[in-house]
């Protein structure tokens, strides 16, 4: 068994039990989360035609929803340290199935916004960050494996929505589908029932190194000096770690993902449309979503198991950055399929690429900062990074109406990710580096007071010895 990653719970988790089935909780929970979304596109056509709106206005719709899911993390960071996972989880559940039943007696794109895009959003955000946290509560030595598979939820359910969705719409239309998709997704609240809070007896933690290394041990809020305690910046550290963007490891994660999530979304939202503009007919464009998300399916888990194996697992971090690169170079060379069989190619790889960098996305995260602060990393990441959420797949669109073209929006979103993959892999040589010279020197400090120590014993034990002779004679 490859040796855990640094922890800093208070307790052991038990690598199993109860564990599994808060995985299947967070399966469906994290499924919904990010598969929602996409599988919404193969309505965009068709709501296109109905308000008359252009592709980037039309973008906007799983734009909105995906930034909500995003923006909404410091607020479900706070509620999850509050309240714990399952009562969040389930309250998302009943927001995004509201957001959804009132979408379908929309007459305006407007009203798409706010009901499919900021309610269901925020009501995702729930749902996906409580389910991310509660695994690094019961899963320390298997924890990439557990979080493959949680994340395998994505593509399951993907595969799943995307010929349900165009089944829906050729039985019920765009709004009878809506109206019933409202209830399926409820299915969250059983989710969120399953995420059973962990029954531990936590002893005392040691306090927190200053040198911001992975694993760091954390206080707690009401363990800090009360210098830290005073004014607002420290009320708010009550709920949220604020001191993370002073972790050189976090800082570097955080300016590779708001680069990459540019071009992170967008490739998946306009993989079906782009189908139909090839005029392949709408099943087979469903199709594409379906073999991206089976490939996906088992990308996920398998990339969980390769990343805890004992070779990768010291060095997960360059597992990411190649990650993150793979999937630039897989839009990069996506204009140059022809035809549907192409287009069946470029789903397999870019399956694989985007299965990869999902099972490892938070599972980097999380060997970076602990389980016990990666609640609070997760809320401050999404914040910052749904400004290119929102924006990512409108300025894909906008290309695309710009040019009457996919294959520019496809280079744009190559280039987004392939920067920041050698720029993660750069700065990730560098921090492993620092973080071993600085492991080196403080083993060195430790031997020298050792050495000291010593010393001084033996100072006490040489002038123990001197006194009896000083009075014998």
């Amino acid at each position: 068994m490859p040796p855990s990653a640094p922890t800093n719970l208070d307790y052991t988790p038990p690598d199993g039990g109860w564990g599994w089935a808060v995985v299947f909780g967070s399966f469906i929970s994290i499924g919904f989360s990010y598969a929602f979304p996409k599988s919404l596109t193969i309505y965009y056509k068709e709501i296109q035609e109905y308000f008359s709106a252009t592709y980037s206005e039309i973008a906007w719709v799983s734009s909105i929803m995906l930034a909500a899911m995003y923006a909404g993390g410091p607020v479900s960071s706070v509620l999850v340290n509050r309240y714990g996972s399952r009562p969040v989880v389930m309250i998302g559940g009943v927001m995004v199935g509201a957001g959804m039943v009132a979408s379908s007696f929309g007459t305006t794109i407007m009203h798409l916004y706010i009901c499919v895009g900021i309610i269901g959003g925020f009501g995702l955000s729930f749902n996906l960050q409580p389910a991310l946290t509660i695994i690094g509560k019961y899963f320390q030595v298997k924890r990439p494996m557990a979080n493959g598979l949680a994340m395998a939820g994505s593509p399951v359910f993907l595969s799943t929505l995307a010929p349900l969705n165009q089944f829906l719409f050729d039985s019920f239309g765009w709004r009878g589908s809506f109206l019933i998709l409202g209830g399926f997704v409820m299915n969250c609240c059983v989710a969120g029932a399953l995420m059973r809070p962990i029954e531990v007896k936590p002893r005392a933690s040691p306090a927190a190194s200053a040198n911001g290394a992975p694993g760091d041990k954390e206080q707690s809020p009401d363990a800090r000096s009360p210098a830290n305690k005073r004014g607002c910046a420290g009320r708010v550290n009550q709920f949220i770690d604020l001191s993370l963007f002073k972790h050189r490891g976090y800082l570097i994660y955080l300016v590779g993902n708001v680069v990459l999530f540019f071009g992170f979304f967008a490739p998946v939202v306009f993989l079906a449309p782009y189908a139909k503009h090839m005029q392949v007919d709408e099943y087979s464009a469903a199709l594409l979503l379906s073999i991206f998300a089976l490939v996906d399916m088992f990308a996920r888990p398998i990339t969980g198991l390769v990343a805890n194996t004992r070779w990768v697992r010291p060095r997960i971090q360059y597992f990411f950055s190649f990650s993150v690169a793979y999937n630039g170079l897989c839009h990069v060379l996506c204009p140059l399929a022809s035809g549907y069989g192409g287009l069946v190619v470029y789903a397999v790889f870019f399956g694989v690429a985007f299965g990869m960098l999902c099972a490892l996305l938070f599972e980097v995260l999380m060997d970076l900062v602990g389980a016990q602060r990666f609640s609070s990393a997760v809320g401050l990441a999404t914040i910052i990074e749904c400004a290119p959420v929102l924006l990512g797949p409108p300025i894909s669109g906008a290309l695309v109406d710009l040019f009457h073209d996919y294959k520019y929006m496809y280079y744009a979103c190559g280039v987004m990710m392939l920067v920041p993959g050698i720029f993660l892999f750069i700065m990730n040589y560098f921090n492993y580096k620092w973080l071993a010279q600085e492991a080196q020197q403080s083993r060195q400090q430790e031997d020298e007071e050792e050495a000291g120590a010593m010393e001084e014993l033996k100072e006490l034990r040489s002038s123990a010895e001197n006194k009896p002779e000083e009075t014998l004679g």
